[in-house]
């Protein structure tokens, strides 16, 4: 009868002990992918705080491109008011377009590609982007790792219990998808 005993409560404790790993395991990866789309959402603030100085070099080289400016200006302001990932993600699609027409605006005024100021900005928005890339794939790996636990067995029991509810990939839209046109 003891030996009976010792096994149900060693088969206990390694139940018990299996449930808070899982269960902190979760914890771990909830928290990894919110600090994952931190590191996105500074990247973003980042490329939306160059984005006034880029407007206003580019302004006196090309008067007549307003529509251009207030395209990237309406994205921006898009991307700082977003709330979610979802926004953020449809926003920051949104910016990335403005700022493709932007560039190729850029091309029809030789002064402007050689003002220091512009290059300047061209090349810290180029680094920013690719940090905003970066942090896209460390935030949509960090949801990978996140959404398979949750739905693997038998940690899906787990996170049934505690509510630890699927996360949204950063996704870009369609229209990112396309090669921009470039027509002069």
């Amino acid at each position: 009868m003891a030996i009976g005993l010792w096994i149900g409560i060693g088969v206990i404790v390694l139940l018990v002990l299996w449930f808070i790993f899982a269960y902190n395991s979760f914890v771990r990866l909830k928290n990894q992918v919110e600090n994952s789309w931190a590191q996105i959402d500074v990247q973003l603030k980042r490329r939306a705080d160059l984005i006034p100085n880029l407007i206003e070099t580019v302004k006196g080289y090309a008067k007549h491109e307003k529509t251009v400016l207030e395209e990237v200006t309406k994205a921006r302001t898009s991307l700082m008011n977003a709330g979610n990932a979802h926004d953020a993600a449809t926003a920051d699609n949104m910016l990335s377009g403005a700022l493709k027409s932007l560039f190729a605006v850029s091309e029809n005024y030789p002064d402007l590609k050689a003002n220091q100021n512009f290059m300047q900005l061209q090349e810290e928005l180029a680094g920013t982007e690719n940090k905003v890339a970066a942090a896209r794939q460390y935030y949509n790996d960090s949801v990978m790792d996140y959404n398979t636990k949750r739905e693997s067995f038998p940690s899906n029991m787990i996170a049934g219990m505690f509510s630890f509810k699927e996360k949204d990939l950063f996704e870009i839209q369609e229209s990112e998808r396309e090669v921009p046109k470039v027509s002069f």
